[in-house]
């Protein structure tokens, strides 16, 4: 039986991929911070006739991540398909004094990114199948403070990861959303009233066109011909023009202070 890890899944894209996934006849295996709802979206999943496991880990600690690699590296319970989501929004300046933000957020979304793709490489490898999907943002294509640069990482990343398994029948897919309706906007202070609502996802629509990517075996997956076509647009775009776009989104985008 298939198997799928999914880091941050109890919530937003994370959640969607387990529940579409299970929907397929996969069996998972959760990983989240909150035992709680680690518990209620297995409950949930198991509804659909699914094999669960939780794996109650923080991808800040070092330890914890250790701990979902040697999982990812176990050979008498091997896992198919890897979906690093977990992660977080990111609105701390470059210039600040405390790094401390900044860390977690490479801690989280680039070195656990690295370490568990790369136990799952190796692992799926050995077997001669599996698939990476690692959670980027068209964000990556602008220049939005550390968030920006943090997912330009991750699609570079699973763009280079690619290639060196480039035959060995293990794929690696980076997925770049664009607006998606989750929580996460919430948790972020991103204020959602600023965003065309053109622009906005469900998480639904975008894990399904993601599922068929991978399916496919594409290496980047854009979910929507409108989100091909602007990013398309920012990736011929001007640097400066890029840079004037962001700002005007970064400035619009933020809830007021003491709100």
């Amino acid at each position: 039986m298939a198997v799928a890890l999914v880091t941050g899944g109890t919530s937003g894209i994370g959640a969607e991929f387990a529940r579409q996934l299970a929907t397929r006849g996969w069996d998972i295996v959760l990983v989240a911070r909150d035992l709680t709802r680690l518990d209620e979206t297995a409950t949930a999943l198991r509804a659909l006739g699914r094999d669960v496991e939780v794996l109650a880990a923080d991808l800040g600690d070092r330890h914890d991540v250790d701990r979902v690699a040697e999982r990812l590296a176990d050979p008498t319970r091997p896992v198919d398909l890897l979906v690093n989501n977990a992660g977080f929004g990111m609105h701390t300046p470059l210039t600040s004094p405390d790094v401390a933000a900044h860390d977690l957020a490479f801690e989280v979304m680039c070195r656990a990114v690295l370490v568990l793709s790369g136990a799952a490489a190796r692992a799926m490898r050995e077997r001669g199948h599996g698939r990476i999907v690692n959670v980027s943002s068209t964000a990556g294509l602008m220049a939005m403070g550390s968030y920006s640069a943090i997912k330009a990482w991750v699609t570079s990343y699973s763009e280079g990861l690619s290639v060196e398994l480039r035959g060995t029948g293990v794929g690696v897919t980076a997925l770049l959303p664009g607006w998606v309706r989750t929580e996460f906007h919430q948790r972020a202070g991103i204020k959602s009233s600023s965003i065309p609502n053109a622009l906005w996802l469900s998480t639904e629509q975008l894990v399904v066109a993601c599922l068929r990517d991978v399916d496919k075996g594409k290496v980047i997956s854009m979910p929507t011909l409108r989100y091909k076509v602007l990013m398309g647009l920012v990736r011929h775009a001007p640097k400066g023009a890029v840079r004037a776009a962001s700002a005007a989104i970064s400035s619009s985008r933020r809830e007021p202070v003491g709100r």
